[in-house]
């Protein structure tokens, strides 16, 4: 079936709307982060560029490292925006976009987050690297699509519990990484966690300023959350504000997703790293490197 011009946007030149990317822009292998400016922290490393572009906050590279052909591409903060990436890059390998149909034949694209993030557990400390495991959504992003088969129903019933959400909230939703690709990542100093991606930045992560939360206890409950997975009980680590979105969406349509995150903030401790740039540096070659191994 023909997909219609106002579902899948192109712009004049055939490209991918708000991206303005075409299928042979980017690798298979694609790389997160929030912020444009980081796109080139991350590829000042690569062997060789082929391709660049930057619309609005979506800024994309793609080229080489080590032999190994990476895309970097920027999303801005948010699940919203989030929202915009995953489809138009699925979109990119999964539909024709001249004949506006999908494909037979579907391609599974590796996602990698590499970002920022605030601990709220005193034993993960600033300065160190987590791998999510889980994230759970505040926002309400997966449930606009068909998902409940890739939810964590016990998870999200128990969390719901725990913090006597509020019913005008939107329900939050548990969904995993990819295994295997998180396994790339795995090393002694990474910790593994479960993720919280927040909505917004101030009072829906439990910061106050001018403005009173309409729950002053949020960040401790959060922390006291325990969920019995296995041999031992499964709590929420750190703060965010993409991760859940990349990895439902991922899940959807078939993408291998997972979230690198550079711990910059404690929270439990009120502390901030004193080389926050460093440390994003660090990550970064960390990354690249396990993808090269």
């Amino acid at each position: 079936m023909k997909i219609a011009a106002s579902e899948l946007i192109l712009n004049e030149d055939g490209s991918i709307y708000h991206l303005q990317l075409k299928p042979e822009n980017i690798a298979n292998t694609i790389i997160t982060v929030g912020d444009p400016d980081r796109v080139d922290t991350i590829t000042k490393y690569f062997d060789s560029i082929r391709f660049s572009t930057h619309k609005r906050e979506f800024k994309t590279t793609t080229g080489t490292y080590k032999g190994k052909e990476l895309t970097v591409i920027s999303t801005g903060i948010g699940t919203d925006n989030i929202d915009i990436v995953l489809n138009e890059l699925d979109a990119l390998v999964n539909i024709d976009l001249e004949t506006r149909t999908v494909k037979s034949t579907q391609t599974s694209l590796d996602i990698i987050r590499i970002g920022t993030s605030g601990s709220i557990q005193s034993d993960i400390p600033i300065d160190s690297f987590l791998i999510s495991k889980y994230a759970i959504g505040l926002d309400a992003l997966v449930h606009f699509y068909n998902s409940a088969h890739i939810q964590n129903e016990e998870i999200q019933q128990s969390f719901v519990q725990h913090m006597s959400w509020a019913p005008e909230k939107s329900t939050p939703y548990v969904v995993s990484c990819d295994a295997s690709l998180a396994a790339t990542f795995s090393a002694p100093q990474v910790h593994h966690g479960f993720t919280a991606t927040n909505i917004g930045f101030y009072a829906p992560q439990g910061r106050r300023l001018r403005l009173d939360t309409s729950d002053a206890s949020m960040n401790d409950k959060l922390a006291s959350f325990r969920f019995r997975e296995s041999e031992k009980d499964l709590r929420i680590t750190n703060l965010e504000m993409e991760t859940s979105g990349i990895y439902g969406l991922a899940k959807l349509l078939g993408h291998r997703a997972v979230s690198l995150n550079a711990i910059l903030a404690n929270r439990a401790s009120g502390t901030f790293s004193a080389s926050p740039r460093k440390l994003t540096e660090n990550l970064i070659q960390f990354a690249l490197d396990c993808l090269v191994k």
